[in-house]
């Protein structure tokens, strides 16, 4: 037990080597023992790499660049490490290699690397780059304090203080500022500083912010317009591709949608998050060969990662049911049933389950339990947990069941339940119509469901502009209390917010908008594929602690940026950064 005047003892420093060569391995574990690295864990495969640090917070990550087997690579690895969320901040990580292109260099950077070191390098070269990542976190921390505590206003205005004063590493605080005003719902805010990184250093990522601050605000056109010149600069930056086929998608465009997302796949094959956007898009293209040879292979790839998205496992359900595969949907039970051992408490994974189990009933022939399930469904369409991606997998057992001998009477007011939820936008309501494209007449009812909301919206605002606000907010709230539909909520919003000086009970009417706003849940009506889709590719990913995750929070490390003009610090002494530790 350590008296009063014993210095307490300096917590490990752990590092994580990922390199196929045992050569290079050894090396790599000789030099950081002399820094001063205290357990080294070595990883010879890319799977096992993510695996680790899906678990484990290392202080340093060196990595390697190629792969032999199958096409992975570090990049790949780093590149959906990010979009998952799983590097902490206070990681240092390197990518190592014995080759760099300009390419290769400009991808990492754009994908948050503390760095990028080309073989061979002496140790005192890695000392000094791994000093000087820490240093930059070190100036940093103010500003992840304040995320950590959830005080993003005040995280923001430290990180345009720094931007502005050009301060250490204010680039890379301009990323992160950016991020918290998108975060915050200051789009127009987020896209002025993009812009304004552009005008000091015209960086890819900046671009790629300004894009995404264009989508938030509702400009998707706008967005694919700044895209295809991001992308005519640079044809294989793989996170616009991300961001244009999300903007596809909410204007409904989705045959150049599946052609975006091919071509990111194709730039990273072994990106499980990426395989998966080019599955969920070809199954709802009608494409079942595709979808089920992609699917198949993200799944085989990362069902035991948290980068897998298991509506993935769905639509492969769906895509071996249409193929009638009896030992594919046996296969996907197998994993729903290990899944479930993992996920036994996410009303999502359950919901995907009793989805997958009632194909596997129709496939049997089993129809009576098959349809009680799916009564059991239903059931659950005006609660608050219900989202767009249950009303598409609804949508799908329907028109499956639609398809059988069974007459089920109830099935068109069914799906039009649905499609009058959430039929707001083109993307939506023809993702929803794709999703029930087995049986013809549902589509049609979807597309219909939209039409008549369009309608009720312009006879609103007709009130509107007619000079009675408070008639069109009422009905609207009329038609949004029936339907759930949460456009016509946020249409009443907006009418009572500019309209309230004019209205007698403006109060009143704001409560029966924010009572009937939980009663369709926060959940976001927006034409997505996956949860994944909100991982934000080429931005910073902002982690907190929450009542029900005490991880600390985790954001990647910060691109290779400029000090301030003369302001380069110097290398700090490898001992004293290592006690520094934990950030």
């Amino acid at each position: 037990m350590a008296t009063e005047n014993e210095t307490p003892a300096a917590p490990p420093v752990l590092a994580l080597i990922v390199d196929s060569n045992a050569t290079s391995r050894s090396i790599l574990v000789g030099q950081l023992r002399e820094y001063g690295v205290t357990r080294i864990v070595q990883c010879t495969r890319v799977q096992d790499a993510r695996a680790r640090l899906e678990h484990t917070v290392f202080d340093y990550v060196l990595c390697d660049q190629y792969f032999g087997e199958g096409g992975y690579s570090g990049q790949t690895l780093l590149d959906d490490l990010r979009r998952a969320q799983l590097l902490p901040f206070s990681t240092v990580f390197f990518m190592v290699t014995a080759e760099a292109s300009y390419a290769a260099v400009a991808e990492a950077a754009e994908s948050a690397l503390d760095g990028y070191l080309l073989k061979p390098f002496t140790p005192s070269a890695l000392f000094e780059r791994l000093g000087l990542a820490r240093l930059r976190k070190i100036h940093l921390r103010p500003i992840f304090d304040a995320i950590e505590a959830e005080d993003f206003e005040s995280a923001a205005s430290l990180c345009v203080q720094r931007f502005e004063a050009r301060a250490p590493y204010w680039l890379y605080a301009a990323r992160i500022g950016s991020e918290l005003l998108l975060r915050l719902g200051r789009h127009d805010e987020a896209r002025t500083l993009f812009e304004a990184v552009i005008d000091a250093r015209a960086l890819p990522w900046a671009k790629l912010g300004v894009a995404r601050a264009q989508i938030e605000s509702g400009q998707a056109a706008r967005a694919i317009t700044t895209l295809q010149g991001l992308i005519g600069e640079d044809a294989s930056f793989a996170d616009a591709y991300d961001v244009l086929g999300r903007a596809q998608v909410e204007l409904g465009h989705f045959a150049q949608a599946i052609e975006t997302y091919r071509t990111a796949s194709a730039l990273t094959p072994d990106s499980v998050v990426r395989l998966q956007k080019l599955g969920m898009m070809s199954y709802y293209m009608g494409d079942r060969d595709t979808a089920t040879k992609v699917l198949a292979r993200a799944a085989v790839l990362g069902i035991d990662s948290k980068l897998f998205d298991f509506q993935s496992l769905v639509l492969l359900t769906f895509s071996y049911f249409a193929d009638n595969d009896r030992k594919g949907i046996e296969r996907c039970m197998a994993d729903f049933s290990r899944t479930l051992e993992r996920h036994h408490a996410s009303a999502r994974v359950q919901r995907f389950a009793e989805v997958a189990r009632t194909l596997q009933l129709i496939q049997q022939r089993q129809l009576s339990q098959a349809v009680d399930s799916v009564r059991a469904l239903v059931r659950e369409i005006t609660a608050s947990s219900f989202d767009f991606e249950a009303a598409c997998n609804l949508g799908s057992l329907l028109a499956v069941l639609a398809t059988t001998s069974i007459d089920l009477a109830d099935g068109e007011r069914w799906v039009r339940d649905l499609g009058m939820r959430y039929a707001n936008t083109r993307g939506l309501t023809e993702l929803m119509a794709n999703a029930c494209g087995l049986h013809a007449p549902y589509g049609d009812i979807v597309r219909d469901c939209l039409q008549q909301i369009n309608k009720t919206a312009e006879v609103a605002m007709a009130q509107s502009l007619a000079g009675d606000p408070t008639g069109a907010v009422n009905n609207l709230l009329q038609h949004a209390e029936h339907t759930l539909n949460s456009k016509l909520l946020d249409m009443s919003q907006q009418v009572l917010l500019r309209h309230s000086a004019r209205m007698a009970s403006p109060q009143a009417q704001q409560e029966a908008i924010d009572t009937l706003r939980l009663r369709m849940g926060s959940a976001p009506t927006r034409a997505i594929l996956g949860q994944d889709s909100e991982r934000h590719p080429g931005g910073v990913v902002l982690r907190v602690r929450s009542t029900t995750d005490n991880s600390p929070i985790r954001i990647p490390p910060p691109p290779q940026d400029s000090l301030a003009p003369g302001a380069e610090p110097e290398a700090p002494d490898p001992a004293s950064v290592l006690r520094l530790r934990p950030l």
